[in-house]
């Protein structure tokens, strides 16, 4: 709602400064953060009181220090959310439709996680809603995504092109209709449960998805600025700019929920956080036309999910597993923890190590997203 004082810029001329997007991301983050901080230790006495705990599924590739977890309070995703709503409301122009599809996003994304983890606590086991379901309703929301971004009319123009990230022009100018849904439903779906995939390790999630909102911060503000996107060959989309502010605003809330979730974690998103990360990046992605650009901006999410399709696809065609456990963060686990114990190493620091790595590889592939705005 700050985003409104500029217009009494007669009265006080400093007031200016709340037209410009970089200040309004850059408070957007320091408030989500800051609310991240304040919120979390209420948040989390709340999960525990409430016995919302994480519950770990008996597997024998699991070691027995690994369900020490068991009993951690998950469902924090609606402390990032929580934040990342107050704060953009706050710092973001609230009658945009591109903010409002992001938000509504992540909201009904995080309700749909919410959903399955409650019913994981409160049953005391891993399934929670079954998977064809909880498939179904992330699909009816990104039709719902399509419905506004059609009938919205300065989206529509952008909306049927297909861009790939190296090239100036659209790959096809009209995807038509059923191009269009099945194009969005794959990027919210797909996005949505890759990052689902990724959250097995103390902060590895929320580390990844930082790196990611850095990346679309940048994106967005580019492909809301004339000027800009004019210069680097990038599609301009009138309005997105503002969705550099919900980044921001999401960047700063992964910074504070990380505060409590890095190894030990005090407390874990579960699907609540992760579908609705994975969803509102997606979303970022489609309004601003670069989808594709996602596959390399989030490329530790994309190897996570291809980890689990190669694995249940050996598993099923062979019988054999090609990684020790999948997703692919469990596999470098077991194979760091078993060598750090034949050379009498300390195990306990594998897990911090591999979310590490995990954590540098996501800020290399969020460089090289923003370098392909250089090379059209």
């Amino acid at each position: 709602m700050l985003y409104f004082l500029h217009q009494y810029v007669e009265y006080w001329a400093p007031l200016r400064i709340f037209r410009y997007i970089t200040f309004r991301a850059l408070l957007g983050a320091g408030t989500s953060f800051a609310l991240a901080l304040w919120l979390g230790p209420p948040i989390i006495a709340w999960l525990r009181r409430l016995k919302f705990g994480q519950y770990v599924r008996d597997d024998a590739v699991l070691e027995q220090h690994r369900r020490k977890k068991s009993g951690t309070p998950t469902m924090g995703g609606v402390l990032i959310i929580a934040s990342v709503l107050i704060s953009t409301l706050l710092w973001a122009d609230p009658r945009n439709v591109y903010v409002l599809l992001a938000l509504g996003t992540m909201v009904v994304m995080g309700g749909i996680g919410f959903w399955d983890d409650y019913l994981k606590v409160s049953k005391k086991n891993a399934k929670g809603l079954p998977g064809r379901f909880k498939l179904l309703l992330e699909i009816a929301w990104a039709l719902v995504v399509i419905g506004v971004l059609y009938a919205w009319e300065p989206s529509r123009e952008h909306v049927t092109k297909l861009m790939l990230p190296f090239l100036k022009d659209p790959l096809i100018a009209n995807l038509g209709i059923v191009g269009v849904a099945i194009f969005i439903v794959l990027a919210l779906v797909g996005s949505a449960n890759a990052v689902n995939l990724t959250d097995g390790l103390d902060g590895l999630a929320i580390g990844c998805v930082n790196s990611t909102a850095a990346a679309y911060l940048t994106l967005s503000y580019v492909a809301g600025n004339m000027v800009a996107a004019n210069y680097l060959f990038v599609p301009y989309v009138p309005g997105s700019g503002e969705l550099a502010v919900f980044c921001g605003c999401l960047l700063g809330a992964g910074l504070g929920f990380l505060w409590y979730n890095c190894h030990p974690a005090r407390v874990f998103m579960g699907d609540t956080g992760s579908l609705a990360l994975g969803g509102s990046i997606a979303m970022v992605a489609v309004a601003i036309k670069q989808e594709l650009l996602l596959i390399f901006v989030g490329g530790v999410f994309v190897i996570e999910a291809l980890s689990v399709m190669i694995q249940v696809a050996s598993f099923k065609l062979t019988g054999r597993r090609v990684f020790k456990c999948a997703p692919i963060h469990h596999h470098f686990e077991q194979v760091e923890k078993e060598r750090a114990a034949a050379e009498g190493r300390d195990v306990e620091v594998i897990e911090t190590m591999i979310t590490t790595r995990f954590w540098i590889l996501g800020i290399i592939f969020a460089l090289i997203g923003i370098a392909t705005l250089k090379l059209r």
